[in-house]
This record gives C-alpha cells, structure tokens and sequence, in this order.
C-alpha cells in the first residue's frame, strides 16, 4: 500500500515545483527544515510517508453540539461569536487568555495558559468552533486549550467539520504533522498509482486511491471517513492475503516432504500406546495432519486449542507416524531391504526411518515432554533424546551424533534445536513447535535441511479468532480441537480483594489437608519498586504464616535447569504440597494432583497470562480452584472481571484483543515484517473475510498476479512483503 508514482495526474497548485512522493518534507511549503528534523522521530522523512501517516482518530468539528448535549469528560465541538477576549496575568505570573463566545442559548468560555500569541488570534464579532472536553465552571461552560476553527477568511487549510488526530513522539505536537501531511496532500495526493482496476473499485465499492487519501487526512463527512478507512483497510489486508498465499505456494511449489503413510494397522499400534482414547475432535486433527503427510508437499498446519484439550497428545500421534515410516533412498524402502537379507550375508543393519522433532519454549515442558514420550514408548525400540541449553558440553556432543547418523527417532528441545550448534537431522520428517507465538515466524524455517523439508505443525494453546487465524496465519492450514478430554471440569475461579485474603487461605489449606496440591504464583522474583509480590518474601511470610503446615518448594526462571527440574519431580512425586513460582509454570506443566491455585497481584498479569495459569489446574479429573488475588477489592478491572467469570478460552481470546487490541499477536506472528498500517483485525473482521475470499478467488484464477491490469498491486506487494516471505519475484 505504499504511495509509488502514477501517470497522468491533474496538475498542481505548485505547477513550477517537480513533484514526487519521494520529495523531502523539509521541501514541502509550510514545513521546513526545522519541522522535518521533529518529524524524523516519526519517520516522516518523504511525502509519501506523511500521506502513510493515518489519523488514529477524529474529533467532531462541526460545531453542531448544543449546550444539552455536553457532558462532563466527553468531547464536544460548539459554533459561536467572540465577543470579549481578556489577557491578563495570574498571581503565579502565568499569562491567561479568556475568550468568550456567544452560542445559541448562552455562553462558552475558552482559556489558554501560556499561551499569549494566541492573543492576537481573536477578536470580537468573529465567528469559531470550539472543540475539545468541556467543563462546569460555576454556571457556565468552560473549553481549556480548545482546538480552534475560524469560519471566517482566516480559517486553516486543515479545516473540516472532522479533525484528525495522529500518533504523535516525543516533542512532535499535533500542528507539526497536520502541517506535514497537509503539505503532503496538496503536493501530491494525486501521485499514487492505483492498485485496482477500475471495475474492482466499481465492484466493490472503494475510493479512488488519491480520494481516499484526501479523505481519510481531511474528511468531508462521517460516511467518507468510513469510507476512505474501508479503502486503506481493505486494499492492505488483500495484499496480505496474497502475498500469505504466494509465500505457501513458492514453499509448496519449490519444496518436497516425505511422503509419511498411516494405514490401519500403524493407527492402530500408535493409539496403543496411549492409556486414554483420543477424544473426537483429537482424532479428526490427526485425520488432518495425515491427509497433509501423505503429500510429497511440505505440511503447513496450525493447530490451536484451548488449556487442556489435549494438542499434546495430537503431536506425539503425528510425530509416532513419522518416526515410525521407513525412509525411502531413490524409490526402494529401506525397511523391505532390511527385511530380506541376501543368503549367507550378515543381516542387514536396522532400517531407517524418518526423524521427528518438538521444540518447546521452555526447559521444564521440554523435559516434561520428554517424561512423556520415554512413557509411552517404553519397549518400543523408538529412541526419544532430549536436546537443551542446559546439558553438559559431553552430553549435547553424544546426542547431536545420534542425531546426525538418524539413529534417534525423535528430538525435544528447545530453541537449542536452532542455536550456533544446530542439530543435523539425516532424516528429519516432521517438526512440531509448541506455543507457536514464543518463536519467530521465520524460525519455521531454520531446520529446513537436506533435499526434503519436513513437515511442520505449530500449535498455540493461545487461541486466536478465526477470522484473524485466517488473516495472521494465511499461509498455515488451521486445526482446532474444541472440545476437552472427558472427566475435565471448570475450573472454579475467584476473585480474592484484600480483606478476603485471610479467609482465602483457611479455605486454601483445607483443600490441602484433603490430599491436594496447590500452586501460589507470583509475578516478580526480586521485590519491586510497583511493591508487587516477590518470590522470595511470599515464600517467607508463607511458610511462617498460613502455609507453616505444609511442605512448600519455589520455582523461577533463573534457577539452574537440573535444579528446576529436580524441583518439578518432587512436586510430581508428592513430595512438595505447594509449589511458590513465577509464570515459568505458565506453559504446559502437567501434574494431574495440582488442583489448587492462587495468583497473587492478579491483576499485574495479562488475560491471556491467567488463563493459561489457570490450566495448570485443569489437568486430572478432580475440579480445580483458583484465586485471582488483587490489590484492590472495589475497583473494576476488566481482564479479572473477565477471566473469574469464564474458563472459555476463546471467548477470553476475543476479550483480551478487545482490551489490548491484536497488534502484539500480529506484530510477534509477522517477526520483522511492517507492521499493520491501518486494519485492525478485530473491529474489521468482516472486512478480513470479505478480503481473504477475494483474494484466493484471485490467486486462483492468476497465482503470479501476470495480467497487466494487476501489475501495480504485485508490485506494491513485493516491496512490501517479498523480503519477509522469501517472494522474490513472484510466477
């Protein structure tokens, strides 16, 4: 969606001035040297980066308001006749304007602090809008520091019934830029070239691109504010769509994956192995993830569920497929060969098979998953190792060599797998990633190696909407279990305010003395200056308080891995009944008997944070419990309110993007791409679908974008996405 120059353009106010996008601000009359220096910290260098500066919001200039309408703290716009303007100096020594107006039914008053050239602004039997936040002053109305409208020969080139204000930095003020982009509409708003043909934009109903930029910086009405927003909304989120599927389709196209087939049989032996039958939404994604095995394509598949459906179980199926298929050298299975010695030979050595590998973001799931495997494959002749930051040198050396000589069946690790000394696979099939979002996009494709790439299935216990699934994750297929293993129960959540915290723990140790085990989670390790909760002082004042009775460990990030670890198995083998730890619990860590768990400083943690501490407490069949505990008893707090009062993960999903908004999901999901300029995937879901459809209409009917009536969108989209995506030249 970046501005690039167009033919034939109307000509301009400035006709003897060489116009381009590219054209410095400094250049642009009525901004300067001094003004391009401030906007720097914006980076707002060019013309075409101040017309790509889109408002954040409006504020309603059309001095319709009436003295009925005002409300305290809400913003209003009131037209009017000055009919007194008094400067005078405050005892403090401040210069104060006051402004007068007369407005039908009464007065307004609007005061300035400071601001004495603001003096010569004004003078009786003028006619101005007011607008900002207007408060009770005594009987009367008061505007301080409004923005101000002349309706008169002095009114400003920006003037409209709409303002737009933008995100602004440190020592930028609004003025600056409205003064930049100002600059930058009259210079060259018509210079773009427009992306659609002609009969899209009749279709589907979209401003011309140099309209929508003049509307979006200086909007007419309401309606064209919508829809010169629908226009920049719906042309960056089509881009993205196509250039998500262009990425899929050169990976596809360029890459091969070994074919893994599941007959009934190998289902069979792997659902052996579980002492649980997969629920029905588990097994119709393995019925997925092999369906995009059996392909000579490399798997691309998301796969998104809430706490505790089971997305573990889901992986271990497919990397058991994997690790299980033989690896075939130029047509000919290695097995078959293995199984029919030549008479009078030794036989022949063990067959090859393909290699699977998980890559979990901390050490503790890590080795939980590996706990895991070693149990499910015991006697299985499989051999599980476990790759991560904290082995001995010795160690790491010993498994990276199984690794590479393909005697090892699968890998856990973490980011180990990828650092300096990256592991060699002989015959890597299938990587699975776990908590997708703790991981760069562009480390998909850091174990891409040899003549095949392996499969690769990311999961997120995250869950996304699917509309932005859809839009963040284009290049993926998306899975999603939606329903939990039978026997799990709601975890009971409350809301514990200081004057409860007490009781809190009487209950608390009740549930102990009944046999269970319990979490207390802090947010801090070291004591803060916020006076949050640190590990080291709740684990005092609960072991000398109302936990003295029981048994209490402490787990954080910086303990040494062993140690850690040494932790976690005497928590798993009742040798510790509570368990003192920061959010490195967070992901993952299943100990069934750990039902009880109490969060202090709540509200110190983001939504998503909570409910994926709260599912350490949803793992066995007996219900957990959970208490949010927060510094205040009164005072609302939206994310805690929400999260005592569901345990649906995606209904928590939408909440938490609605408070903070999806930029973080997007910006972690695009590692290093630009970020969105204007869509935001939530309020514009609809748009996202109506976009997405499109675009893989389009991608149907021309995958390489090679008609010329698309030529200027292809182009838009490799400056745009081709670096990030490995495009390249696309067709």
């Amino acid at each position: 969606m970046d501005a690039s120059p167009a033919s034939g353009h109307p000509p301009s106010p400035h006709a003897d001035r060489p116009r381009s996008l590219s054209t410095p601000l400094e250049r642009l009359p009525g901004v300067g040297t001094a003004r391009a220096e401030k906007l720097v910290r914006l980076e707002l260098v060019t013309a075409s980066d101040a017309l790509m500066h889109f408002p954040r919001e409006y504020r309603d200039f059309s001095g319709a308001h009436a003295f009925a309408d005002f409300r305290e703290g809400e913003h209003a716009s009131i037209a009017g006749e000055v009919t007194s303007v008094a400067a005078r100096t405050t005892a403090g020594g401040r210069p104060l304007l006051t402004v007068l107006l007369a407005c039908n039914g009464g007065h307004v008053r609007g005061v300035w602090f400071n601001m004495p050239f603001m003096n010569r602004r004004f003078v009786a039997g003028m006619k101005v809008v007011f607008a900002g936040v207007p408060k009770k002053s005594g009987p009367n109305w008061e505007f301080s520091h409004p923005e101000v409208r002349w309706l008169s020969g002095e009114e400003q080139p920006h003037a409209s019934d709409w303002l737009a204000i933008y995100p602004l930095a440190e020592g930028v003020p609004q003025a600056v830029v409205r003064a930049a982009v100002q600059a930058a509409l009259v210079h060259a708003a018509d210079l773009p070239a427009e992306a659609f043909p002609a009969e899209v934009l009749a279709a589907k109903s979209l401003l011309p691109i140099g309209e929508a930029f003049r509307e979006i910086h200086c909007p007419s009405s309401q309606g064209m504010i919508d829809a010169a927003r629908r226009r920049f909304v719906y042309q960056e989120l089509f881009m993205l769509q196509l250039a998500l599927r262009m990425h899929r389709e050169r990976q596809q196209r360029d890459h091969a994956a070994p074919t893994i087939a599941v007959d009934t049989r190998l289902d069979s032996r792997i659902l052996a192995r579980f002492p649980f039958p997969l629920t029905p939404a588990q097994r119709r994604v393995c019925g997925e993830i092999v369906a995009d095995m059996q392909s000579p394509r490399p798997m691309n598949r998301l796969l998104q569920g809430d706490v505790g459906s089971g997305k573990t179980a889901v992986a271990i199926y497919a990397m058991l497929a994997v690790a299980a298929t033989p690896v075939k050298t130029g047509g000919i299975d290695s097995a078959a060969v293995a199984e029919e010695p030549t008479p009078g030979t030794k036989p022949a050595e063990k067959p090859l098979r393909y290699q699977a590998a998980i890559m979990a973001p901390t050490e503790l799931l890590a080795r939980q998953h590996m706990a895991t495997l070693e149990r499910l494959l015991a006697g299985s002749g499989v051999e599980v190792q476990l790759l991560v930051g904290g082995q001995p040198a010795k160690e790491r050396k010993r498994v990276l060599a199984r690794i590479q000589s393909g005697e090892v069946g699968i890998v856990v690790g973490t980011q180990a797998l990828v650092c300096t000394e990256a592991a060699i696979f002989k015959n890597l099939g299938l990587v699975v990633i776990d908590e997708q979002h703790r991981f760069g996009v562009l480390q998909r494709a850091t174990l891409q190696q040899g003549d095949t790439d392996p499969h690769v299935l990311v999961m997120t216990a995250t869950p996304i909407p699917r509309t932005i699934a859809h839009a963040v994750y284009g290049d993926l297929d998306v899975s999603v279990l939606d329903e939990q293993p039978p026997g799990r129960q709601p975890v009971r959540t409350y809301r514990v305010g200081p004057e409860q915290l007490d009781q809190w723990w009487e209950f608390f140790c009740k549930k102990l003395a009944e046999g269970r085990q319990g979490y207390v989670v802090v947010p801090a390790v070291d004591e803060s200056k916020r006076e949050l909760a640190s590990i080291a002082s709740t684990l005092e004042a609960l072991a000398n308080g109302p936990l003295e009775a029981y048994r209490l460990g402490l787990v954080h990030g910086r303990l040494k891995p062993k140690e850690k670890a040494a932790i976690m198995d005497r928590f798993r083998a009742g040798e510790i009944d509570v368990l003192v730890a920061t959010s490195v619990i967070e992901v993952g860590i299943d100990v069934p008997q750990a039902t009880l768990m109490t969060i202090l400083d709540a509200d110190s943690f983001g939504l998503a944070q909570l409910h994926q501490l709260r599912g350490r407490v949803a793992r066995g069949a007996t219900q957990g419990i959970c208490g949010a505990a927060t510094q205040t008893a009164d005072a609302t707090i939206p994310r805690i309110d929400a999260f005592v009062s569901t345990t649906d993960g995606f209904a928590l999903a939408e909440q938490d993007l609605l408070l903070r908004g999806p930029g973080e999901l997007v910006g972690t999901r695009q590692s290093g791409a630009p970020p969105m300029y204007l869509a935001d995937l939530l309020r514009d879901s609809t748009v996202v679908s109506e976009a997405r459809r499109d675009a893989l209409e389009l991608f149907g009917r021309d995958p390489s974008l090679s008609d010329s009536s698309w030529s200027r969108l292809r182009e838009l989209i490799l400056k745009r996405w081709g670096e990030q995506l490995g495009l390249g030249q696309v067709g």
